[in-house]
């Protein structure tokens, strides 16, 4: 069984590019003044008993957050971390992609099978490529593991470890989510149970 019991995933900060109301997925926008305040704030809710190894995307939000983060380790840049590529929605808002694309985006908000962004990556791909980053994760022969990454790909790994979904909305831009594996191997979101027979 693999040794990995916990891992730590950080959302990046605010960018420049307004990642709070636009789609960034393949494009690389920096960090903004207020991404690396968020990202100086998620730094003091870590837990403080440290990490094994840092992971990040190769995006330049992502691996600025990381080292905001986790400035007294080496931080490893993975490329399958990096976001879904949002196609032709790349930097739209919510708004913008409804003016221009209003059956697609009726599709994607109703969460209708087969919906894919236009131009962009399939979202089967996309699972398939974090599943792949989860798969070293696993078998790396670390303990705890801190992942400084994308919304998406924060939800993507929830997925494949808790076969669930993050609540709506989650993360939030400078975010946290930790996920602890129990004794038995099933992964829950949070540090301890609240059930003292499956802690």
């Amino acid at each position: 069984m693999s040794l990995l019991n916990r891992i730590v995933l950080v959302r990046h900060g605010e960018t420049v590019g307004e990642s709070s109301i636009r789609y960034y997925g393949a494009t690389d926008v920096a960090l903004s003044d207020l991404g690396r305040e968020q990202v100086r704030r998620a730094r003091l809710a870590l837990p403080g008993d440290g990490f094994d190894l840092v992971l990040t995307s190769p995006l330049s939000r992502a691996w600025e957050s990381a080292r905001i983060v986790h400035p007294e380790g080496g931080i490893r840049l993975v490329a399958e971390l990096r976001e879904i590529d949002f196609g032709d929605w790349e930097g739209l808002t919510a708004e913008e992609i409804r003016a221009r694309d209003p059956v697609r985006y009726e599709d994607w908000q109703r969460k209708r099978s087969g919906f894919e962004f236009p131009g962009g990556e399939r979202r089967a791909d996309f699972q398939r490529r974090i599943d792949t980053a989860v798969d070293g994760m696993l078998s790396s022969g670390f303990s705890s593991l801190l992942v400084v990454v994308h919304k998406g790909v924060i939800r993507a790994i929830a997925r494949r470890l808790l076969a669930a979904e993050l609540p709506e909305g989650e993360p939030q831009l400078g975010g946290l989510v930790q996920l602890t594996r129990r004794a038995n191997g099933e992964w829950f979101a949070g540090r301890t149970s609240s059930d003292p027979t499956r802690a």
